[in-house]
């Protein structure tokens, strides 16, 4: 070999040798990385629940130890105020060394949430409770269907009934959905499809009308159709018409804003492929968004009418009350069950004020009905849909086996 060649000759690559065994070259092989699995700041663990405990306690010992033995003294209020504070500040410390400050903060504020729940749901839970109390034992199979003919103070609270005030708030309020849904129909569809300049003014009489007193509306019926026509048209007096119309007042915002949100949670593509086919803007509303949209419509209609049914400032400026049957509402003074129950816990009669509180507690569960059938059609149908596809594969699997 030239000298040339010796100095531009590669040379061979060593062979790699795999490493000795454990403990023949006296090192230890290097531990295997733990895998770190992300963990979400909403999910607790036993851990979790255990420091959550521990700040309560310890905020409770601390606040007693200042307020109790080294203080005068405080009322309830202020030493159950100073508990949660404390805690919220043990707890976030705590938190925040073990998990970090974001962590932290969710649980903080989960807390605060929580709290708040509770506070609030105290003081309606009682409410419920005495209503029950008071409404249930004058409650009777009679009630639903008799009026006060005949009913005087001396009589017991199981003599009469509210099926005038029954009948005059079904009447009154499906007239009323009967003004309000059309028009809050197409001021949804106005404002959420439409590309007009008059979208903005449109919305602002919504959001304003959402916060008008319901007695405002009352004495707008009455101001601009009862006092000056009621002489001269019998529609126009005191009656369940002249109700329906102060109760569409209120119902309106309420369903013009929840369509609009229905609308809104229409896929676009849905929207554009029915324009892709040539049909129109309209077409595209009737055949497309509306049906796609009908079960959130549907919870829009339902909360309307929960909004309105227990009303009772604008039915004294229209509806008036009557203690009779009467189920003409384009005729006469009409009772409804707010009115009924108005009416009759005003009276120095003890048995009135049963037979107000029996209207109350019919009342009230009517409501939280409408609510509760609300929630119900506007649920989650995903995870059923999947109950129902996991079933369906078991039983094809168990018929093919």
């Amino acid at each position: 070999m030239t000298d040339v060649q010796q100095e531009y000759s590669v040379p061979l690559a060593e062979p790699v040798l795999p490493p000795p065994p454990n403990g023949t070259d006296g090192h230890r092989p290097a531990p295997a990385a733990r895998e770190r699995r992300p963990r979400r700041p909403r999910e607790l663990n036993a851990t979790d629940i255990v420091t959550m405990v521990g700040s309560l306690v310890s905020s409770i010992c601390l606040c007693w130890l200042a307020f109790s033995v080294l203080s005068e003294g405080v009322g309830w209020l202020g030493y159950g105020l100073c508990v949660f504070l404390v805690y919220l500040g043990l707890l976030w410390v705590v938190t925040a060394d073990r998990l970090g400050a974001t962590t932290a903060s969710d649980r903080v504020a989960t807390s605060v949430v929580i709290v708040s729940a509770i506070v609030i749901m105290i003081p309606l839970l009682w409410l419920v409770v005495f209503v029950f109390q008071k409404g249930l034992p004058a409650l009777h199979a009679t009630f639903f269907t008799q009026d006060q003919r005949g009913i005087t103070p001396v009589l017991p609270a199981t003599e009469g009934g509210a099926g005038h005030a029954i009948i005059g708030t079904i009447e009154q309020v499906g007239l009323a959905l009967l003004w309000s849904l059309p028009l809050g129909l197409l001021a949804a569809v106005f404002l959420n499809e439409s590309r007009s300049k008059w979208r903005r003014p449109v919305r602002i009489v919504v959001d304003a009308m959402s916060g008008l007193p319901s007695v405002v509306a009352g004495l707008f019926i009455y101001a601009v159709f009862i006092l000056p026509y009621a002489k001269k048209l019998e529609i126009f007096g005191y009656n369940g018409f002249m109700a329906s119309l102060a109760l569409a007042l209120i119902m309106l915002p309420t369903i013009t804003r929840t369509v609009e949100v229905v609308l809104r949670l229409v896929p676009d593509g849905l929207r554009e492929a029915s324009l892709a086919l040539g049909a129109s803007r309209a077409r595209t509303v009737w055949s497309v968004v509306l049906p796609t949209a009908r079960t959130g419509m549907t919870t829009a209609v339902v909360l309307g009418i929960a909004r309105a049914v227990g009303e009772t400032a604008p039915l004294l400026f229209t509806a008036f009350g009557y203690d009779l049957m009467n189920g003409n509402p384009f005729k006469g003074s009409q009772e409804s069950l707010p009115l009924f129950v108005y009416r009759n816990v005003q009276k120095p009669s003890q048995t009135a004020i049963d037979r107000g509180f029996s209207g109350a507690l019919v009342l009230m569960v009517l409501v939280v009905g409408l609510f509760a059938f609300a929630r119900w059609v506007g649920r989650d149908r995903t995870k059923r849909k999947k109950r129902r596809r996991v079933v369906s594969r078991w039983l094809d699997a168990q018929r093919r086996s």
